[in-house]
């Protein structure tokens, strides 16, 4: 499945709508639940409770998708992405019916589950079907649907919460899932080849569990207990001692889940470090543009669901024309126009004030989203370029780990300066307006820090991308890969 061009209306064109659809589950579930937490809450209760309803969630889907990689290539991306499907349906049908914050939480992992499959996934599938020349664009339609979900998601969520019920935002997966499903299925083939290779069990839990207390203490160090506590430190330690086990594992395993060369080829692990930035990045500007655009501009959440908006819209129109950039000038060059525009809009939101008004701040996020979909476009092509058929869905799902690491390292970061600016206030008003624009300040300016670690790792891509050690994928064309 290789030729009739890229469209809907192409040969290929069934499983990019597929695809899109399964994107749409995990870009809606990103800002549909925000929005109904305060139902929720008054529902089944839990107000303490209801920030593990994202984390666990974010835990879940990161901790998985470096297994799903090394399974997609073991068995092939179709069984993985039907599983991350049919996980994300359960899991949505058992939010939908919860009758309490802690059976909520428990099966927002199982959809976490679902998703850590799902991402990647899509993205491997692109690198297989298309080829360099279109990669870019496919990555366009595939980066719209984040720009749609952007606007859309909260919307959904305050309509079901105000007019029918919280429960709905979970429900409304359901069609979606069977859709992609039945898609999928009918419409996708692969050339696999049928084969009971071993599959590393203690390789894979020990980087699950591993990974799992690692970041669940930076989601929760300086929150539910103080980084220096004890528990802070434990977990922290027994993460470390099983990644440090992992890594002797991985030395001797027949077919190691995560191959310790990833991280020792220059253009796999210079963009893991970009993936990693952008997750910090994005998190940073989702997490607090919308504070500082109802707190401090004094408007609502649906206003500042739009400023943010304009960072995914500019995006996708930036990803779709990456392609014909970075043909011409090369993986990096294109990487590097796209940081420049990232640094540019970063900076502009330390002009930020109290009185800067909403199009200032979307202005700002739509010059970050046009630099974002220069740099992620290309990034990922190159490694995905770099490496055949049998190797793509581990080096995807590394890159999409990456990101989710970033992400949750970006939560604790960003949130440990925010509030040691606010403690730095008076304590009579630790929340005044100059206190959180202070805060918001000093999260700007630690993502212009991280901005700038990106530009150094875009800058330490090669020149020149080539295939090493890769086995050519089945029924795909042969790429060429673009120098420079």
């Amino acid at each position: 499945m290789t030729s009739g061009g890229v469209g809907f209306r192409s040969e290929r064109g069934p499983v990019l709508i597929s695809l899109m659809l399964c994107t749409a589950l995990v870009a809606i579930d990103a800002t549909i639940l925000a929005t109904a937490v305060p139902s929720i809450v008054t529902e089944v209760g839990g107000f303490a409770q209801f920030p593990w309803l994202f984390s666990v969630y974010l835990l879940a889907q990161a901790v998985t998708v470096p297994v799903y990689g090394k399974l997609a290539d073991l068995f092939g991306r179709k069984p993985v992405m039907l599983w991350g499907i049919a996980c994300f349906f359960v899991g949505s049908v058992l939010c939908g019916i919860a009758w309490s914050m802690p059976a909520l939480i428990a099966f927002r992992a199982v959809q976490g589950v679902g998703a850590g499959a799902v991402q990647p996934m899509s993205m491997t599938i692109v690198g297989d079907l298309y080829s360099i020349e279109e990669r870019a664009k496919v990555q366009g339609y595939i980066a719209s649907v984040w720009g749609i979900s952007a606007v859309v998601g909260p919307t959904l969520g305050g309509v079901f919460s105000e007019y029918l019920s919280w429960r709905w935002i979970f429900f409304v997966n359901i069609p979606v899932c069977v859709l992609a499903a039945g898609m999928l299925q009918r419409r996708f083939s692969e050339e696999v080849t049928h084969r009971r290779p071993p599959v590393d069990y203690a390789g894979a839990g020990l980087l699950t569990a591993g990974c799992t207390l690692l970041i669940l203490a930076v989601l929760e160090g300086g929150q539910a207990w103080a980084w220096s506590s004890a528990t802070s430190v434990a977990i922290l330690v027994t993460g470390a001692a099983l990644l440090g086990v992992f890594v002797l594992v991985e030395r001797r395993a027949a077919e190691p889940v995560l191959p310790l060369w990833v991280f020792t080829r220059r253009i796999l692990l210079s963009t893991s470090l970009v993936g990693a930035a952008v997750g910090a990045i994005v998190l940073g500007l989702t997490s607090y543009v919308p504070t500082y655009v109802q707190v401090l501009l004094g408007t609502g959440p649906l206003i500042a669901g739009f400023a943010l908006a304009a960072l995914t819209l500019g995006w996708p129109l930036a990803a779709a024309q990456s392609g014909r950039v970075y043909l011409r000038f090369g993986f990096r060059t294109t990487a590097l126009i796209g940081s420049a525009f990232v640094a540019v809009g970063c900076l502009l939101l330390l002009l930020l004030d109290a009185d800067s008004p909403v199009l200032q701040v979307a202005t700002t996020c739509f010059v970050v989203g046009l630099g974002m979909g220069f740099v992620v476009a290309p990034t990922v092509v190159a490694a995905q370029s770099s490496v055949g058929w049998t190797q793509r869905g581990l080096v995807t799902g590394t890159n999409m780990f990456c990101r989710s690491l970033g992400s949750a390292i970006g939560v604790a970061v960003f949130g440990a300066v925010a509030n040691a600016a606010l403690r730095g206030h008076s304590a009579e008003e630790p929340h005044s307006t100059a206190a959180l624009m202070t805060a918001t300040h000093h999260v700007f300016i630690g993502v212009v820090i991280v901005v700038a670690a990106m530009l150094v790792a875009v800058a330490a891509m090669p020149g020149t991308v080539t295939a090493a050690n890769a086995t050519p994928a089945p029924d795909v064309a042969k790429e060429r890969a673009p120098t420079a």
